[in-house]
């Protein structure tokens, strides 16, 4: 089918927007998967009761990954194949995600407190099991992406952080001594801080975006639907044409 302009347009950003989404949503259900079925983290989902806030944060790692993938898959398909059907099933599960994303959000400003309590017992849970398995790789991979965002090391601070120094922000021999420690930093933190809404608002800008963006092209393809063809035989195209008269 033959796409106007805008809808051409639109079809282009939704196919890079769904391929970036898909790539975010396999690495962390990588993630997650790595940590939930890691040999070294295994029991934590079946004994420990004290770690109910990692199974938390790595179960919700699993599905939001999947789901960013799901969603994915039929953006990108609906916008190559022009695709009604499959764009509708796309504005349907990332309306689902929108919904979820804005309540979670809003959950997150009202309790910012529990939320950071959440984060924390995840954290400490997480280096507890680096240091005892004796520095296993998805651990650091968990280490690592919460002392950059957070921009902190360890539970004493970097100064004095020898086993998970390496997971920490690299900073200059100085500057090491006032890295703080990690649990107080992210139990405290305030999530209705500019960068957190900033990123929170971005994100959905980009979904409401791309939900847009996928309506134009289904339009588009609504309005480059003419109407079925009409096979005309020669004999009904003879009978519309009128006859000659002949010149005497």
């Amino acid at each position: 089918m033959a796409l106007d302009g805008c809808s051409q347009l639109c079809k282009c950003i939704l196919i890079l927007v769904n391929i970036v989404l898909g790539l975010i949503g396999f690495a962390i259900m990588a993630l997650g998967m790595w940590v939930r079925f890691s040999a070294q983290t295994r029991g934590i989902f079946n004994v420990d009761l004290n770690t109910t806030s990692f199974v938390i944060v790595v179960t919700l790692l699993i599905v939001l990954g999947l789901l960013m993938m799901v969603i994915s898959a039929f953006g990108n398909y609906g916008a190559c194949n022009e695709s009604k059907g499959a764009l509708t099933v796309f504005v349907m599960l990332l309306s689902f995600l929108l919904t979820f994303a804005i309540a979670a959000g809003t959950l997150a400003i009202v309790k910012s407190e529990e939320v950071g309590k959440l984060l924390s017992d995840a954290y400490t849970t997480t280096y507890l099991q680096y240091v005892d398995k004796g520095g296993d790789p998805s651990m650091a991979i968990m280490l690592e992406f919460f002392h950059n965002m957070f921009d902190c090391c360890g539970i004493f601070g970097k100064a004095v952080e020898p086993i998970v120094r390496e997971t920490c922000p690299k900073k200059g021999f100085l500057e090491s001594f006032t890295v703080p420690a990690c649990p107080k930093v992210i139990a405290s933190k305030d999530y209705r801080s500019p960068a957190f809404m900033g990123g929170f608002f971005g994100m959905l800008a980009l979904m409401l975006f791309a939900l847009v963006c996928s309506c134009v092209i289904r339009k588009g393809i609504s309005s480059s639907s003419g109407p079925p063809y009409i096979l005309m035989s020669s004999t009904t195209f003879q009978q519309e044409i009128p006859h000659a008269q002949p010149n005497y």
